[in-house]
């Protein structure tokens, strides 16, 4: 099996031992990611703008190998709390392009943000690596 795998630094940096995104046959996996502007490491405050940021991240690390939030076929989303959902759900909805993904959304013990999500996309097969 033959695999790609990236680190760009116009996103935030790894906390450990991990890479940004991978490409398998065409399928593309991000790791997850947080809030923080890559520039400066400020998290936003609300749920709503953390997802955005989020979004943002995700986005750009996509864009690494040439794929867009389009391309998502499936993302886990973490909240801190679950109660944050409709907030989180409407800020998703304004930047996630229709049809949606699938998603499964979980309560998970975050260290100082309130959203993490990773995603898995596919590549067009004429593209694929």
């Amino acid at each position: 099996m033959s695999k790609k795998a990236y680190v760009s630094s116009a996103l935030p940096a790894p906390a450990g031992a991990y890479s940004h995104v991978v490409e398998v046959r065409g399928i593309v996996y991000t790791a997850g990611f947080g809030p923080q502007d890559p520039q400066t490491g400020e998290v936003p405050e609300t749920v709503a703008e953390q997802t955005r940021g989020v979004l943002r991240n995700l986005s750009a690390a996509l864009a690494v190998v040439g794929m867009t939030l389009a391309d998502v076929v499936k993302t886990t989303v973490h909240l801190a709390d679950l109660a944050d959902f409709t907030e989180f759900d409407a800020a998703y909805e304004e930047i996630i392009p229709a049809p949606f993904p699938v998603r499964t959304t979980v309560g998970s013990q975050l260290a100082g943000i309130l959203v993490e999500i990773d995603a898995v996309a596919i590549r067009d097969q004429e593209d694929a690596f």
